[in-house]
């Protein structure tokens, strides 16, 4: 096809044109484009963050009242604090609280009397030091 075009009408042609780059018009779409996927995806990266911070509050609310347990079936009688489940190594370290990033801000339930041989009062539940509302509406310190 391009041998039937004079040399004149090669050099004006959108192919041989000559340009390099693109125009405002096209830069102008592509970033609008970008720009949506990007405020798509935005939301759908949160709450993924947020379900994997409550996915591992879950499993730590869980191990930490299956240790409080074993401790107190163990040593007759609940432990007093989180850290004496470290010190009978029930744990290497208190875990972290994912939604608060601490593990200093855990708020522990006390028994209302003493159990065991021990007779002190030890900690009977545990739950998040998190006064924020989780994803299916109910408090993070209620679980």
């Amino acid at each position: 096809m391009w041998q039937f075009l004079t040399p004149l009408a090669k050099k004006h042609s959108r192919f041989h044109s000559g340009r390099n780059g693109f125009t405002i018009i096209e830069l102008t779409i592509v970033i609008s484009i970008l720009m949506i996927l990007m405020a798509m995806s935005i939301p759908i990266y949160r709450s993924m963050i947020l379900h994997a911070k409550e996915t591992v509050l879950r499993d730590n609310l869980h191990k930490m009242r299956q240790a409080i347990d074993n401790y107190t079936n163990d040593k007759d009688g609940a432990p007093p604090t989180l850290q004496d489940l470290v010190k009978a190594k029930y744990f290497r370290e208190v875990p972290l609280d994912p939604i608060t990033g601490s593990n200093q801000t855990w708020q522990v339930k006390l028994e209302e009397e003493a159990s065991g041989r021990s007779g002190r009062i030890g900690i009977r539940d545990v739950f998040s030091g998190s006064q924020a509302i989780s994803s299916d509406g109910t408090p993070y310190n209620e679980w």
